[in-house]
Formats: C-alpha cells, structure tokens, sequence
C-alpha cells in the first residue's frame, strides 16, 4: 500500500458526507459493550471515537498509514481508545479483535486477499468484519477527467508506469475473495451514495483532499499549482449542474462477514 500524506484538518471539513456513512455503517453492528475493535484507516479518530462510545467495557485501535491523520486523531482522548501510525498490509495481529471495522478507506489497499487472510488471523474466534468502500462505478467524474489528464502534455512523462491509486472491486469480485479465505455468513451489497456538492468550493475541498493527493505527488514543484488547477476547472465544467449544484457519482461495496 502506497503512503500519502493527508492534511487531517482540512480532511474533516471534506469528508462530512463519509462520516454520515460511518455513522449509519455503525448502526449496522449490535454491540455488547465490551469488545475490542480495530479500526482500519481511521483518519482522524472521528469515527473511532464514536466506536470506544460503543464499547464502554472494551479498547478500540485505530490505526493509518498517514502520520497526519494519526496526529489529527491522536488529540481524541479516552480510556479505552488508542491510535498508531501503521500501513494497514503491515499489520500483524494474531485472535485480538471481536470486530474489524473501515469505513471510507480500503480502496486504498491494493492486496485484498492478502488483507482479508490477515483480517481473518487478527479475528477471535466468531469475530465479525465491517467494512465499506469505494466499488466499482465510484467518483466516475474524477476518475475519467484524472486519466485524460495525466495522459496530457507536460504531464504524462511523470505517469509512465504509474500504479493506479485504488482498488475498486465489484459485488462479484468481493464474493469470491471472501470465500477464498474463509469467512462464513458473509453479506455484500452495492451501495448508491450518489452526492450533490452544494458548492464550487465544496467540490473543491473534496478534490483536495483527498482525490488529488496521490496525483499530486508524482508531479514536480513547479507543475503542481497548474495541473490542480486543471482538474478543478474540468471537474467544475464536467460536474456542474442546472441548479449550481455539483454531482459526483459515489458507489460503494459494503461487507459484513464473520470467521
């Protein structure tokens, strides 16, 4: 898994919508009070918080590979909460957790064979995995000015061999990946969380962080300010609306599994 660094303050005011999906993701698990949980790419804690609410009686981990974000979070305080800087393909755990939670963050990870072989051996025995992402279809808009852009001139020659950013995986896909490992009783659905930025700004804020962030980084000091601008203009005219709003298509892929 590639590591980016992301602004954790300005990913607040950007990811209000994913929060809103966190939140009802949760509302999906019947907790008991006093389980342990591992939260996969917990950004800035936010969600994570909401989960050590959950579990009065037991610990959450929140753990990310971007050192900013895990400083951002790292300011939540509570008894039962901890946070680590740590590439989620890295981690290591061996029956610790009752639940595996992510939300908004493992379309980052490229391996998910390998992440589900090593979800399942951080399980308990019964242990539960939760997770919801991009799937196939998302941030269409994005992904197809991104790819005309980066194929453009003075830009293409720092994406020769470029590795796509994001796993995005269909329904279908992510049955056979789950049966391959192991896990029982699992259920998959295809979410549409299709959304209307209210704002040109608000689109902006959203393509900063953290759309570009990947882009960005391959791209020389002194080409960066023009080739942002050159998204946001063709994201702007590509997804302004009648009414002023701005659309952008969100699909996600939501597993709920257990070992």
């Amino acid at each position: 898994m590639d590591t980016f660094e992301f602004d954790g303050e300005k990913y607040k005011t950007a990811s209000k919508h994913q929060k809103e999906w966190g939140n009802d993701l949760i509302s999906e698990f019947s907790f008991n009070g006093n389980e342990t949980i591992l939260d996969l790419g917990c950004g800035d804690g936010i969600l994570t918080e909401q989960l050590a609410l959950f579990v009065p009686r037991g610990k959450v981990l929140g753990i990310d590979a971007s050192l900013h974000m895990i400083e951002t979070a790292g300011m939540i305080h509570r008894n039962n909460l901890n946070f680590a800087h740590m590439d989620i393909n890295k981690m290591n755990f061996e029956k610790e957790f009752d639940l595996i939670f992510s939300n908004a963050a493992l379309h980052w990870v490229k391996d998910h064979r390998r992440l589900l072989k090593n979800a399942h051996k951080a399980l308990k025995t019964n242990g539960k995995i939760l997770w919801d992402f991009g799937g196939a279809g998302n941030c269409a808009n994005f992904v197809s000015v991104i790819q005309s852009i980066i194929a453009e001139h003075p830009y293409a020659k720092y994406f020769k061999d470029y590795e796509w950013p994001w796993f995005m995986p269909s329904k279908a896909q992510y049955t056979d990946f789950l049966s391959a490992v192991g896990f029982s009783s699992c259920t998959i659905r295809e979410l549409n969380r299709d959304r209307y930025f209210p704002s040109a700004s608000d689109m902006i804020r959203w393509i900063d962080q953290p759309c570009l962030v990947p882009f960005l980084k391959q791209v020389p000091q002194e080409l960066k300010a023009a080739f942002r601008q050159r998204v946001i203009e063709e994201m702007l005219e590509r997804t302004q609306t009648p009414d002023g709003t701005y659309f952008e298509t969100f699909r996600r892929i939501r597993i709920y599994a257990g070992k």
